[in-house]
């Protein structure tokens, strides 16, 4: 099946027993058992729900893996990959990662003496150099948030197979419809799936999806024993969203290139973040791993003042925290998503105050650009 098709008919699909096309929204706690100990495949919720279990068959096929696991959030699927890991690992970033990982990680997950060390994995060298006789894991995101960079998938995995270490990806950005990073070599994919699967700002979630059985057993042990488990409702709506995933993010990017065309023609933009960009650092890797470019797109204005005007003038940008959704979203990373970071790093990294992150949706593109226009006026 191709990507569109199998967004719709991968996995399980409808109810054998009524005939119903969607999967119904199993709303229950425990199950009756024929006899002691045996159960008809579903014995308690936390463990295994039909409707949970139907959401993580579809992103096992779409992402091409060997199972996936729906959690209560983004953050509760990546905390949970990190417990694989024992006291007295260590583990590699993204230096550009999400704030709420950066968090988890320096203030969190340090308690338990889980070192890490954030690094430039656009820079292979820089990663290589960086890897320790305890480093256990190599956690990337690409693109990444907020400023689209670009880390080689396929040379991340060469270090990683070399080094015996696990390559985690986490594809939010991309989705799986236009980036596959198991068929690159990673070993873990994981998503807020909060942001373009569910697509609606509708639902919370987090999905994981591994390459091994392995893996597999060792998530669902995870899974089960800390029990940050996706209910029904919410995995319900989100095989709603992958139906049509395909199709908003074909639109989604239709529409963030024509604005990224107009703001990189606008004096009062000074620079410009996105993969579908030539001049964009990381782009012919970008076109070689991922099938398109997103709909994401940040640029700075140059002071914290001028992004505040832009954000109180705009009528078609909601200002919120999250992504991915059909409406366009604005937000101003070092005030929000990035704020947990210190300023110090983010503007050692290049998250500066006047940085706006756009998310683009499914709007009429001329509408955005005008709105965008007279705020920027």
């Amino acid at each position: 099946m191709r990507r569109k098709t199998k967004m719709v008919h991968g996995g399980i699909t409808g109810d054998k027993q009524t005939g119903a096309v969607s999967v119904p929204i199993y709303q229950v706690s425990t199950y009756e058992q024929n006899n002691v100990g045996q159960h008809r495949g579903y014995e308690y919720s936390r463990t295994g729900n039909p409707t949970r279990n139907a959401l993580e068959e579809v992103i096992a096929d779409l992402e091409n893996g060997q199972a996936g696991f729906a959690f209560g959030s983004g953050m509760a699927a990546i905390t949970s990959v990190m417990m694989l890991f024992n006291t007295g690992d260590h583990v590699l970033l993204t230096d550009d990662v999400y704030g709420g990982s950066y968090r988890m990680m320096t203030n969190v997950l340090n308690r338990f003496d889980l070192s890490h060390t954030f690094v430039d994995t656009s820079n292979p060298k820089k990663v290589e150099d960086s890897i320790k006789p305890n480093t256990k894991a190599l956690f990337i995101e690409t693109p990444t948030n907020p400023l689209l960079k670009i880390t080689d998938l396929q040379k991340m995995a060469a270090i990683a197979k070399k080094h015996d270490l696990l390559l985690i990806v986490d594809n939010t950005f991309a989705t799986p419809y236009w980036q596959l990073p198991l068929d690159l070599g990673a070993d873990i994919v994981l998503h807020s799936a909060t942001k373009y699967i569910g697509g609606h700002s509708d639902v919370v979630a987090g999905l994981v999806v591994v390459n091994s059985e392995k893996l597999a057993e060792q998530i669902h042990f995870i899974q089960n024993s800390v029990g940050a488990i996706l209910g029904p409702q919410d995995a319900w709506l989100l095989m709603r969203g992958i139906k049509t995933l395909g199709l908003r993010m074909e639109a989604i990017e239709a529409n963030t290139r024509k604005l990224v065309a107009f703001l990189e023609s606008h004096p009062q933009v000074t620079k410009v973040y996105y993969p579908g960009l030539k001049k964009h650092q990381g782009h012919e890797i970008a076109m070689q791993q991922a099938k398109g470019s997103g709909g994401m797109v940040s640029f700075d204005v140059g002071s914290s003042k001028a992004a505040e005007t832009v954000i109180e003038k705009v009528n078609y940008f909601t200002l919120a925290e999250s992504l991915g959704a059909v409406e366009s979203l604005i937000s101003v990373p070092a005030k929000m998503t990035h704020a947990s970071i210190p300023r110090e790093r983010r503007q050692e990294l290049g998250i500066t105050d006047g940085l706006i992150r756009l998310s683009i949706g499914i709007e009429d593109s001329e509408d955005l650009i005008e709105d965008l226009e007279q705020a920027l006026e």
